[in-house]
């Protein structure tokens, strides 16, 4: 059975320390969302010393192009992308505090063990349910990068987000324990 705890951001080391793959979280507090395009320009501005259009310390990257929002919501869809395509960035924004990130798939290993370096965590949310996850966000303002449409980065207010830890502060990875499992031998 899935251990459930409720965490609010921003998250400190103790709290990320705590968490262990398997786990079911509910994240509240403020998510920051980002893609591909935002990563690139953000890693940009770091590596010119430049200041960032967001505080990453303590904070969560949730990794969605959200869709627009219909009449009466705050935002449309909100299903996770894949992961994999910020690991070139991962390793630079957790070492400037961030941490945790939210996404779907595999993380690289040098993610992994940037993970472990600087005390964060990875998050799978359920892809394929983005409408229902999107009833978790009370609000949605862009605070970065409005040229990039749905990529821009998006200050999310959450209630009760649900995610599953996948990789842990110890180098954990639910993917690899799952696949083991159910390993045909």
């Amino acid at each position: 059975m899935l251990t459930k705890i409720k965490l609010t951001t921003p998250l400190t080391d103790e709290l990320v320390e705590k968490l262990r793959i398997g786990q079911k979280v509910f994240l509240n507090g403020v998510l920051y969302t980002g893609r591909d395009a935002a990563h690139k320009k953000i890693v940009e501005l770091l590596e010119s010393e430049k200041k960032l259009p967001i505080d990453l310390r303590g904070q969560v990257i949730y990794y969605v192009g959200p869709s627009p929002a219909k009449p009466g919501r705050v935002i449309g869809s909100a299903g996770p992308t894949t992961s994999g395509r910020m690991d070139a960035y991962a390793p630079k924004l957790m070492a400037m505090g961030l941490k945790g990130m939210v996404g779907k798939g595999k993380r690289s290993p040098e993610v992994i063990k940037a993970m472990k370096h600087y005390k964060a965590v990875y998050f799978a949310a359920v892809g394929g349910a983005a409408a229902l996850i999107s009833r978790c966000i009370k609000e949605a303002e862009v605070v970065a990068y409005p040229e990039l449409g749905p990529e821009a980065v998006h200050r999310l207010v959450v209630e009760n987000f649900p995610v599953i830890v996948v990789n842990d502060t110890l180098g954990g990875d639910l993917y690899e324990e799952g696949s083991k499992i159910y390993a045909v031998r």
